[in-house]
């Protein structure tokens, strides 16, 4: 048991914009008086609105993350998991990615291990998707998305040229259409070192169940957010549900 004297322990469960800005301003306003202790699986928080841009090299990796123990330097930094909080013993215990947990102590208990994508009951997507929410995974997409475009060009199968040219992405709030646009435009800047390839053989696909895309907005500002409404796409034929008939950029 924790003496009168000892400074308070505070354990912050998850290191994104919530629990990083949590401990920051916590070390600041209790650094002598409180032992604060922050764990999550990432070393780093990451701005979420910008990993689109990360992913399509509009921005460099390193402007989207902010290193925990950089910032929180008076701050014990735990890159693990927790994977269990008994609050009865004021006890959470923490699961590194190599090794055994163990144990951690608190007085004060603050939870913010922010979200997790939602694998909706589509067969296949928890087995092949792509997540996007870390720095890694954004990386991933763009290597992914490039790696598909030197397949095409680079086999003499119909099918297999077709498969490799399809990009489909499960979510029209505003990471994927942010993320289709930008990688879009990625891929067509890079079809200009690809004589093989033409735009038009692309074809990307945004599947969103409900009845239009950017349901969190209003009606009005959601259809500006179509990918038909872009410049490159004026001429495509809108759905009513925001169906772009265009082979280049379809949602469903």
């Amino acid at each position: 048991m924790a003496k009168l004297t000892d400074p308070t322990r505070i354990l912050v469960v998850g290191g994104g914009y919530v629990g990083m800005y949590t401990a920051l301003r916590l070390q600041k306003k209790l650094s002598r008086k409180a032992e604060i202790t922050v764990v999550d699986p990432q070393s780093n928080m990451t701005y979420q609105p910008f990993l689109p841009e990360a992913a399509a090299g509009s921005l460099e990796p390193r402007h989207v993350v902010v290193p925990l123990r950089k910032v929180l330097r008076r701050c014990r930094v735990i890159t693990a998991t927790v994977t269990r909080i008994e609050h009865a013993r004021k006890i959470a215990t923490v699961l590194p990615s190599e090794g055994e947990g163990y144990e951690v102590g608190y007085d004060l208990l603050v939870v913010c291990p922010g979200s997790v994508s939602r694998l909706l009951p589509i067969p296949g997507l928890a087995e092949h998707g792509i997540g996007f929410k870390t720095i890694g995974e954004a990386i991933y997409l763009r290597n992914h998305v490039l790696s598909r475009l030197d397949l095409a060009a680079s086999v003499t199968d119909p099918e297999r040229r077709r498969r490799a040219l399809s990009f489909v992405f499960v979510g029209g709030g505003y990471a994927g259409v942010e993320a289709i646009a930008e990688l879009q435009d990625m891929a067509r800047y890079a079809l200009r070192y690809i004589d093989s390839i033409d735009v038009s053989d692309m074809r990307w696909m945004l599947v969103e169940a409900a009845t239009r895309i950017m349901p969190e907005v209003s009606v009005g500002l959601g259809a500006h957010g179509r990918p038909a409404r872009r410049a490159q796409h004026r001429r495509a034929a809108i759905h009513p549900f925001g169906v772009c008939r265009r082979r280049a950029c379809r949602t469903q």
